[in-house]
């Protein structure tokens, strides 16, 4: 008898959004089909499939234990939020090659339909990142008597859904800062900003309205610009790692000596991140809007804004006219409420990031093809979609505060 064949082994799942893209979130039932094409008739043991959820942090170090010796420190660590077997066909064991209990299956398309629930605890949100990753996925593995066994993985999509329509994210976050700048025995006026936005909380393909005020008393040119940037952070065996990334950005009129601008509500839009993941013990990913000065020859004045990025967007009634960003209009009300008629085109990255921070920067920042390459998975495909369902029913202190002086001289635009 000459035996069949598997001409194909695939998974389907039964997505639940429209974009036929598989997504769910704690608690969903993920269902599908494991998909078996043979051409003849096959003896099988065993198809089983095996769903798996778990966050994994991995990176190298190099170490000098002496002069002339060098060694490689690794840093791993692990977080499994599920992992669940079921047994399609067949029987538990299939590590023997016995005839009894086979299963025939004949020539033509076959389906064998699996389901599964995710924990209803909390669930990192998928992400990859440059030294970790949180991956959901489910293997099928067909069994047959004296064969290598066919195996196949298929990655889903986990959401822990983030909703901004919370107090604490719809709360307004500002700053305010100022630097004096000194060349040896002379010393110049200062530069001041101030910037405010409504809100901490926001969702990709929003823009930010940024009201600020930057007054530049120096005697040199400099540059309003803004930035919104990715941290993410790695965490295994006590250490730390972490990578900075460049969001997007714009910057405003260079400003020269006695001059103002002011933002009354610059647009910034972002772009289809990730969500921020903040409850994961090995990984976390964070936002933040830099609103700064660019200052030639001298360090920058820069203002850091918290934000976090959800997957539930703002509802129509937490709009302007509610009473927390109603607060936050009033207290703007110095900047004006006027918005551009459309939103600046980015500058370059070396722009906004002067050579001087990079040298002195914690970690280095990564690559911009990294992170393009980052949007192009999945995820970001459902965040674009999930974006227009309906919803459902700081301040910095300087640690070198100018002293008063007399023989400061007064900024003509006071």
């Amino acid at each position: 008898m000459v035996l069949g064949k598997v001409k194909s082994l695939t998974i389907s799942f039964d997505c639940l959004n429209d974009s036929n893209v598989p997504v769910y979130s704690s608690g969903d039932t993920v269902s599908g089909r494991v998909n078996l094409e043979v051409t003849g008739e096959i003896r099988v043991k065993s198809l089983k499939i095996h769903a798996r959820g778990h966050a994994k942090v991995r990176w190298t170090e190099s170490r000098n234990a002496g002069s002339n010796t060098a060694y490689t420190q690794n840093y791993t660590e692990e977080v499994e939020y599920f992992n669940h077997k079921d047994i399609l066909i067949g029987h538990e064991r299939d590590d023997d090659n016995s005839e009894e209990g086979l299963h025939i299956i004949h020539s033509g398309r076959h389906e064998y339909a699996f389901s599964f629930e995710l924990p209803q605890t909390p669930l990192a949100t998928s992400f990859e990142g440059r030294h970790g990753s949180v991956r959901y996925w489910v293997k099928a593995e067909l069994h047959r008597p004296w064969l290598l066994p066919v195996k196949l993985k298929k990655e889903f999509t986990v959401f822990e859904h983030i909703d901004i329509n919370t107090p604490s994210l719809l709360s307004p976050q500002a700053g305010t800062k100022e630097k004096t700048l000194c060349c040896w025995f002379c010393t110049s006026g200062p530069i001041s900003l101030s910037a405010k936005i409504e809100r901490k909380g926001y969702t990709p393909g929003e823009s930010i309205q940024i009201f600020a005020e930057i007054e530049n008393c120096s005697s040199r040119m400099v540059v309003p610009k803004a930035a919104i940037y990715q941290t993410q952070a790695f965490y295994a065996k006590g250490k730390m790692k972490e990578v900075k990334q460049l969001v997007a950005n714009l910057r405003g009129e260079s400003l020269s000596s006695g001059k103002t601008e002011t933002w009354n509500g610059k647009q910034l839009k972002i772009p289809p991140v990730s969500p921020s993941i903040l409850d994961c013990s090995i990984i976390r990913v964070e936002y933040s809007l830099m609103v700064y000065v660019d200052i030639p020859g001298a360090m920058d004045l820069f203002l850091n804004l918290p934000l976090v990025i959800g997957t539930i967007p703002l509802h129509p009634f937490g709009s302007r006219t509610s009473s927390v960003s109603s607060q936050c209009s009033m207290n703007m009300s110095w900047l004006g409420l006027t918005l551009p008629e459309r939103p600046e085109a980015p500058p370059s990255y070396a722009e906004v990031v002067t050579e001087e921070q990079r040298q002195s920067s914690l970690a280095p920042v990564a690559a911009c093809d990294d992170f393009e390459r980052a949007l192009q998975g999945p995820l970001f495909a459902y965040i674009q979609e999930f974006r227009f369902l309906p919803p459902p029913l700081y301040s910095e202190i300087d640690p070198n505060p100018d002293q008063p002086s007399d023989d400061r001289p007064s900024c003509p635009s006071r």
